[in-house]
This record gives structure tokens, C-alpha cells and sequence, in this order.
């Protein structure tokens, strides 16, 4: 099976140091939540409290979940190729699954937490 051209492989490249980098933000600003959630002594049932209806909340993990459904399916291709010798159209396919529903559900949680 053919591999991924280098213009493919260049742009995935591209778009996984991309995400990374949002990811990175991200992680940073979710642990401090998480710091200042647990310092401050909320209950589950008072942190859903604030974040229901909070579209600055639900926009900062939107771009999170898009973030991750973006990069862990370029590694996963990485891994299935390198590792499994997995290549061509299959392994592609598996991983943009992947990424469709690591989307889907990531997307419905902070729905799920926001609505």
C-alpha cells in the first residue's frame, strides 16, 4: 500500500505542531481551573452551577476537544505506520474515524456541562 505523499505528510506535520501548541494553552488554563477549583474547596454540583450557560467556558473547551480530535489522530497514524506497519487508505480512514468521534463526544460533554 502507498504511503502519504510528502505535501500530505508536510501539512499533518504542520497541523499536529499547530494543535499541540493550542493544546499546551489549554492544558495550562485547565489545570489552573482545576487549582483553583479544588483550593477553593467547590463542590461538583457547584462547578457545574457556574459553568452552566458560561459561553466563554463552553468556547474554551470547544476549542480544546477540536484541538485534540485534530492532533491524537495524526499520532495515532504516526504509531499505526511506524509501529504496526499499518499504511494506506485504512489506517487513514481508521484515524479519521477516530477523530469523528473523539469530536462527537468531546463536543457533547461540554454541551453536556455548558447546557
Amino acid at each position: 500500500m502507498q504511503g502519504l505523499s510528502l505535501r500530505t505528510q508536510a501539512r499533518l506535520w504542520y497541523w499536529q505542531r499547530m494543535s499541540a501548541t493550542v493544546l499546551a494553552l489549554c492544558v495550562f488554563v485547565h489545570l489552573g481551573v482545576i487549582i483553583y477549583a479544588v483550593h477553593s474547596g467547590l463542590s461538583a454540583s457547584a462547578i457545574l452551577g457556574r459553568t452552566r450557560g458560561n459561553l466563554l467556558f463552553g468556547a474554551f473547551y470547544t476549542a480544546f476537544v477540536i484541538a485534540c480530535a485534530i492532533h491524537v489522530p495524526i499520532g495515532l497514524l504516526r504509531v499505526a505506520e511506524e509501529w504496526l506497519h499499518w499504511r494506506g487508505k485504512p489506517a487513514q480512514v481508521a484515524c479519521f474515524a477516530f477523530s469523528v468521534g473523539l469530536a462527537l463526544m468531546g463536543l457533547r460533554a461540554v454541551y453536556g456541562v455548558v447546557s
